[in-house]
């Protein structure tokens, strides 16, 4: 459907296109139900404007779990008056939690949020690209992996781009956007239109791998875990260093922590991989966690208990 457009000053298309590109996304799916999931689904019923949004995920216990969280943020936010017990509820009411994947059949939008796993993301959307109309953007909240990779296993490619939302979602800013080899710049504009009016601050990269924030913030992790490893200072010491010496809100292993160390691995591995040089290497250490299953926050343990 399109409305009454205002063009924005930045725009990439002509004012007449851009007037006939200008869409309003009633359905929203988000595939994927993990903490990134939650916070798209939240948003996106919250601010954007859609009628209905799907939150999809093959785990009934993820699915509950979301919907309990995304209970519990409301219901904080109508504890502090930022918003009212009525909003909460309509808010709530329009996510549909559902665990399959053709319930996102007639969305007009879709963000995919699964982990950082290549071959997945790639079978989520080839799936997605039967399933949903052919005029449906397909979105990935890929943090590392390359969008033209994902587009080049569907047959529109030029309506495949990622939306890189930060954690957490409801309280975090920035939406990186990153366009594919074959992204349309319609595509790219309705893209940012979205999270626009999901309250969002945009930029642009390149498709290279960890875009912007995670090629500068992940060696940057994982330099703190060879400080540990190394026996150089402790996990307080090295907390404490930065966030009291460079005035940032929280130090880089509590961070990672909240991030989750398995995601963080991931990264760093399609860092390496990808760039072939020897500062994405992950710390040992690192991958010793990961393998122990201590995962940070989510499995309440990391470089910190919880």
């Amino acid at each position: 459907m399109f409305r009454n457009c205002r063009i924005p000053a930045r725009s990439l298309l002509k004012p007449s296109l851009y007037c006939q590109q200008q869409r309003f996304f009633r359905t929203i799916g988000v595939v994927g139900a993990g903490q990134m999931g939650q916070g798209i689904a939240q948003v996106a019923s919250q601010f954007s404007g859609a009628e209905k949004v799907y939150l999809q995920d093959v785990s009934e216990k993820q699915l509950d779990t979301a919907k309990a969280f995304t209970h519990k943020l409301l219901h904080k936010n109508v504890a502090k008056g930022k918003i009212s017990e009525q909003d909460a509820e309509q808010i709530l009411g329009r996510i549909q939690f559902v665990n399959n994947l053709e319930a996102l059949q007639d969305a007009d939008f879709v963000i995919e949020a699964a982990p950082e796993i290549l071959d997945l993301k790639k079978e989520i959307f080839q799936k997605l690209d039967k399933i949903t109309g052919p005029d449906t953007i397909l979105a990935t909240n890929t943090s590392s992996i390359s969008v033209t990779q994902v587009a080049a296993v569907t047959k529109r490619p030029e309506k495949v781009i990622s939306m890189h939302f930060m954690n957490p979602v409801p309280h975090m800013k920035l939406v990186e956007v990153i366009r594919g080899l074959q992204t349309s710049d319609a595509t790219y504009q309705q893209t940012v239109e979205l999270a626009q009016k999901m309250q969002k601050v945009t930029t642009l990269s390149k498709d290279m791998p960890g875009f912007i924030a995670n090629r500068i913030l992940m060696p940057y992790i994982n330099e703190a875990i060879f400080v540990l490893q190394e026996g150089i200072a402790s996990v307080d010491d090295i907390d404490s260093s930065m966030k009291m010496g460079t005035n940032v809100p929280m130090g880089p292993l509590t961070l990672a922590d909240f991030i989750g160390l398995d995601t963080c691995l991931s990264i760093l591995r399609v860092l390496h991989t990808e760039l072939g040089d020897s500062k994405y290497r992950p710390c040992p250490l690192l991958v010793k966690y990961v393998e122990a299953g201590w995962l940070g926050r989510k499995s309440g343990r990391g470089f910190y208990t919880y």
